[in-house]
């Protein structure tokens, strides 16, 4: 052990010695051979070599440039096979990890521009999940308000970094953040009612802001800040009583907005000129308006807006905070419109609804071009957006395909007239032009056009012709499952009458599952030990063909002495109701058609007990509300089941009692996994264990 610990310190100091005078004068080749001089294992030698990079460059933690050029050393030397691909990577992390948040930022620009290197086929399979880490180290040490734009930089390096199709970037399910909670003040006595937009510092903008009087109360400045919780959970807007506080509160919104109108100058008035005297104050004092660049250039950027009740009349009188919320309508109502893979079948909008969306959407875009400066070309901007948002939509709905550059078919012939792949020497294998290539193929039209095309016309496009044409027969291809012509299960009778069938050693088999499906008789039981099951369906067959003649007989009868009388329509309601009940019963039967008799024994026993669910709620406890959600309960059950008891495990039991009772998959083996999925792994031991002593306990009854 002590023979190891001296040679890797030799090796250490060999290479920290040939490292420094490689790195010094800026060449690899002096590092590569004094690496293959040295007498010892690749992996030996490529350990210490990297220990001596990671201890060096703590050295150098005050030069940014020469951390640069130390990175870009290390680089060179894993294209030489010296050291681990990884390791400038790890480099960056460990300076990253040294070096204050400003350095960090300025050091992070040579991540940036190298961005191509990370993207090599010998960095990235190695590289990308240390990339991923490091970044991630360094967003949990930044503060979103405060270092907004290196927060920024970061998500846009790792979207350059990694290919679209990368699932640890993407939201595959479609969830929402839920933690993004906006607060604001419930204390009413903070709120001033009548507030001016504007400053009243001069005569003329007394005059401005008495024309422009808006009345802002603690009802609007609620309603305007609890919006915030629709657009951060959109699918709240399903739940008919969210639905309607939300439309209450949007109209308030949106008539404040439309009953207090941004003008062009006031962008120019004083307080404007005095804040933005660095970035344009000239234009400002002048009465023009400020010009794109000029707004540009401003940098203003809120990440999160700040809810004070008494600033809420200066927020509505800024175009930049205005334009925010009003986006936030449009994107929540795209949401609501878009076909999305993973939303659930209740979340669908009623024909009022869906008009009352196409109103307000028309009215937000109007607020939108309303708003200076540019009102128009931003309407039209986000339009734009909204559109390209569609497609991203349809792709992550086909799963998220990954993409391809699209390959050049097209090759350039020789200069010495070298006919192509497949043509003739002597020509007339396929027609030049004059320039003497073959004739341009017609592009193939972009898939993205393709599927943007079978969209607006209510079909799927599935990449391949035969697919797609099969994949359109229908345009509910569960209700085309359901179809009469899908069904080829023949009748019990004629299965049973058929005697070429009875030559086959499944016949029997295949007697018992139909008679399962279609007829109570499978129910009736047979114990005598000599009774075959050929004897028992010949006998079921019997059955059937009396019961026909039985029902035929009864028609008959009740045709020959049909009443005339007045008592005749009840005695008909009286036939009716015999016939729903003995349908009704013959359905209830055939509930468990998918069992054998032994399976549907088990099935029975396994039916779980009130006190067994008792002793099943303390493991789930204060999980339950996670279990109600994916059972499909809403937040309004949920809440019920919270004001009926006082305690978890009363709630836990209730909802675990009415699951059972009214949900026709409701079993122990579904609830297990339900329990698993969710991570609720000792409550899912606990079912299986009850599952265990059930079977048990049936095993014995069958014995």
């Amino acid at each position: 052990m002590s023979s190891n610990s001296s040679n890797f310190l030799v090796l250490l100091k060999t290479f920290t010695d040939s490292l420094e005078r490689a790195f010094a004068v800026n060449d690899i080749e002096v590092l590569k051979a004094d690496y293959d001089a040295v007498r010892a294992s690749d992996n030996d030698k490529k350990t210490a070599l990297h220990q001596a990079f990671r201890d060096m460059l703590l050295t150098k933690t005050e030069d940014i440039s020469a951390i640069e050029g130390f990175i870009s050393f290390a680089v060179n030397s894993c294209r030489k096979d010296m050291t681990v691909a990884t390791m400038p990577v790890v480099l960056l992390g460990d300076i990253f990890d040294a070096v204050t948040l400003d350095r960090a930022e300025k050091i992070f620009t040579y991540v940036e521009n190298n961005v191509a290197i990370w993207k090599e086929e010998c960095f990235f399979t190695a590289c990308k999940h240390n990339l991923l880490r490091m970044c991630n180290d360094l967003l949990r040490r930044l503060s979103r308000s405060q270092n907004t734009v290196f927060c920024g930089r970061i998500l846009l390096f790792l979207a350059k970094f990694f290919p679209f199709s990368e699932r640890s970037g993407l939201n595959i399910i479609s969830e929402f953040n839920l933690e993004n909670i906006t607060e604001y003040g419930m204390d009413g006595n903070e709120m001033i009612v009548d507030q001016l937009c504007g400053s009243t510092d001069s005569e003329v903008e007394g005059e401005l802001a008495e024309e422009n009087k808006l009345k802002i109360d603690y009802n609007l400045y609620c309603k305007f800040w609890a919006l915030q919780d629709f657009f951060r959970n959109p699918n709240q807007c399903y739940n008919k009583v969210q639905w309607k506080t939300f439309e209450t509160h949007a109209k308030s919104v949106l008539s404040a907005f439309s009953s207090f109108k941004l003008e062009e100058h006031r962008a120019s008035s004083t307080n404007t000129a005095s804040k933005m005297s660095d970035i344009g104050g000239t234009a400002a004092s002048n009465n023009c308006p400020m010009e794109e660049d000029q707004i540009r250039e401003s940098g203003h950027f809120f990440a999160k807006f700040l809810t004070n009740p008494k600033l809420l009349s200066l927020q509505l009188s800024d175009s930049n905070f205005r334009r925010s919320v009003l986006v936030q309508f449009l994107i929540l109502f795209q949401y609501l419109n878009s076909t999305v893979k993973f939303k659930a079948e209740s979340h669908i909008l009623s024909q009022v609804q869906s008009d009352w969306l196409k109103e307000t959407e028309t009215q937000v875009y109007q607020l939108i071009e309303e708003s200076p400066p540019n009102g128009k070309k931003f309407a039209n901007t986000a339009r734009h957006m909204l559109l390209r948002e569609e497609l991203w939509n349809s792709w992550k709905n086909e799963g998220c395909k990954e993409f391809k550059r699209p390959e050049n078919v097209l090759e350039d012939t020789s200069s010495s007239g070298t006919p192509a792949a497949g043509g003739s020497a002597s020509g007339g294998a396929a027609p030049l032009t004059g320039s003497g290539r073959p004739p341009a193929k017609r592009p193939r039209k972009p898939l993205g056009d393709l599927i943007r095309d079978a969209t607006k016309q209510g079909k799927f496009n599935m990449g391949n012709p035969e697919i797609t044409r099969l994949w359109n027969l229908c345009p509910d291809n569960l209700q085309a499952c359901k179809g009469t012509d899908r069904n080829f299960l023949p009748s019990l009778e004629t299965y049973l009458e058929n005697p070429k069938e009875k030559q086959d050693p499944s016949f029997e088999w295949r007697a018992l599952r139909l008679l399962a499906r279609q007829s109570p008789h499978f129910f009736t039981l047979f114990n005598t030990p000599s009774y075959k099951v050929a004897d028992y369906l010949e006998s079921v067959r019997k059955k059937i063909q009396k019961d026909k003649l039985d029902i035929k007989l009864e028609h008959a009868i009740q045709e020959e002495t049909a009443p005339t009388n007045a008592e005749q329509p009840e005695a008909e309601g009286e036939g009716l109701v015999g016939e729903e009940e003995h349908e009704q019963m013959d359905t209830e039967l055939l509930k468990t058609e998918q069992l054998t008799p032994e399976d549907k024994n088990t099935h029975k026993m396994l039916a779980v007990t009130k006190e067994q669910l008792s002793e099943l709620a303390p493991n789930i406890g204060r999980d339950w509300k996670k279990l109600a959600t994916k059972l499909g309960y809403s937040a309004d059950e949920i809440q019920y089941f919270e004001s009926e008891h006082a305690t978890v495990t009363d709630q836990c039991c209730h909802l675990l009692t009415l699951w059972f009772d009214d949900d026709m998959d409701a079993s122990l083996d579904n609830l297990a996994y339900i329990l698993e999925g969710l991570d609720m792994i000792p409550a899912a031991d606990a079912v299986k264990q009850m599952i265990a002593v059930l079977t048990d306990k049936v095993e014995e009854v069958s014995e």
